[in-house]
C-alpha cells in the first residue's frame, strides 16, 4: 500500500438527487495494487445535516471541482465531534497519477 496524497475541499452531499447538505472534506488516497485506488478521511457538516446524512443510503459527494465521489459513512462513535464523520470513498476517485502529493 502506498500513500498517493490528499483530496480536500468542499462540496454537496447528495442521495438520489436529493441534497443532504454542504460538506468540507479531507481524504487520504492509497494505491492498494496497480489500478486500485482507495481513500478515506473526514467529512465535516453542520451537526443537524450530519445527523440527517446517517439516515440516507447511497450517498455521494458532488465536489465543487466537479467530481462525484461515492461515500460510505462509518458508524458514529460517542466520542466523535458532532460536526465530523469518518468516510470511506468507494467510487469516483482520481487515477493514481492525478493525486496531489
Amino acid at each position: 500500500m502506498r500513500h498517493l496524497g490528499v483530496l480536500r475541499g468542499a462540496g454537496t452531499l447528495v442521495s438520489h438527487g436529493e441534497t443532504v447538505g454542504r460538506a468540507d472534506y479531507e481524504f487520504d488516497g492509497y494505491l492498494m495494487r496497480p489500478g486500485e485506488v482507495v481513500a478515506s478521511g473526514e467529512i465535516r457538516m453542520t451537526p443537524a445535516e450530519l445527523r440527517s446524512a446517517y439516515g440516507y443510503r447511497d450517498l455521494s459527494l458532488r465536489t465543487d471541482d466537479g467530481r462525484m465521489l461515492g461515500v460510505r459513512l462509518s458508524p458514529r462513535r460517542q466520542d466523535s465531534p458532532e460536526d465530523a464523520a469518518h468516510a470511506d470513498i468507494h467510487d469516483g476517485l482520481p487515477a493514481e497519477k492525478d493525486w496531489r502529493r
